[in-house]
């Protein structure tokens, strides 16, 4: 997947392509639909698939009270994408002067002149974008008439409500990462190198992988969690590369010198990695309890005993 920023320098390949835009924030279930849907009219058509997007969020530029938490931000959605087979991905700086473009200016410099475009693919809740919010379907057919490029409407998908990023997001922040996985179509993750913590996990046996500050994906609800550990370095078939953990997230109640949220994963039955420094890949599958404060060392060990039986004994029917 070829990936660039600025419109004008979309790579010759690519032009004359089928399109479709928007966030894509978790690239849930319903993103996928419209990304199968690209793929296949790219395909009939002999033409490539192109996504195009934009960096930051536009409510982290209008909206910054708001302190809005992608899902998966940055490079993680860019992975995403290229999993999902696009061909190109343009994400545009998303600025001031790029939000007042009218919703005309917007589609014709980038759909027009910079990509070609033969057709876009949208959903059928596709509105707001462009000055004012004011752009919709119905613009776009209107523009595709004029242009000469064909708009095809999908209509929305879900099950009982409409799968969205918002409810994801949602989900995760109760802890629900089942109910995120069943809208997202795949675990919820996050991407990060593992760092030193307080090693206080190697003291009582049970030493964990300390994700980085700086790591990617939207941290869910304080709790103990069952997932899995990917190390991203290992070819995949490797026997280490993804392994069944026990996550914990949270300031740890039962230690208050904890200054900020981590996330955490002991891999179980595992005493003899070492991670320190290697970039790994954390799923959550299903949450297993809240966060407690023990009164005791064997509170806690009993505790984490018991976690990592439960884990155990939902991953044992999962294949990863």
């Amino acid at each position: 997947m070829q990936r660039w920023t600025d419109p004008a320098e979309t790579p010759p390949a690519l032009k004359g392509c089928v399109a479709t835009f928007g966030n894509f924030d978790g690239l849930h279930r319903g993103h996928r639909a419209i990304l199968t849907a690209l793929r296949e009219e790219a395909s009939r058509r002999g033409a490539p698939a192109v996504v195009v997007t934009f960096e930051p969020h536009p409510v982290t530029l209008f909206h910054p009270e708001r302190e809005l938490e992608l899902i998966s931000p940055g490079r993680l959605r860019d992975q995403l994408m290229a999993d999902a087979g696009v061909d190109g991905l343009l994400v545009i700086p998303f600025t001031r002067d790029f939000a007042n473009l009218t919703p005309e200016e917007y589609v014709r410099g980038v759909f027009v002149d910079a990509l070609a475009a033969s057709a876009l693919v949208v959903g059928e809740d596709t509105r707001g974008f462009g000055r004012g919010y004011t752009g919709d379907v119905t613009t776009l057919q209107q523009l595709g008439e004029e242009h000469g490029f064909d708009v095809l409407v999908l209509e929305d998908v879900g099950d009982t409500e409409r799968w969205s990023s918002s409810k994801v997001r949602h989900l995760l922040t109760e802890g629900d990462v089942a109910g995120a996985a069943r809208i997202l179509g795949r675990p919820h993750m996050m991407v990060g190198t593992v760092v030193h913590g307080e090693h206080r996990g190697r003291e009582l046996g049970y030493p964990t992988a300390n994700l980085s500050a700086d790591s990617l994906g939207l941290i869910p609800a304080d709790g103990v969690y069952a997932g899995w550990l990917t190390q991203v370095d290992l070819p995949e078939g490797e026997p280490d590369r993804t392994l069944p953990a026990a996550i914990s997230v949270g300031l740890n109640p039962t230690f208050d010198d904890v200054k900020r949220r981590t996330v955490e994963a002991y891999v179980l039955d595992r005493t003899d990695l070492d991670l320190y420094g290697k970039e790994v890949v954390v799923e959550f599958i299903d949450r297993v309890r809240d966060n407690e404060r023990f009164d005791s060392l064997d509170s806690l060990l009993a505790a984490i005993a018991g976690d990592v039986e439960t884990c155990r004994r939902i991953l044992t029917t999962i294949v990863p």
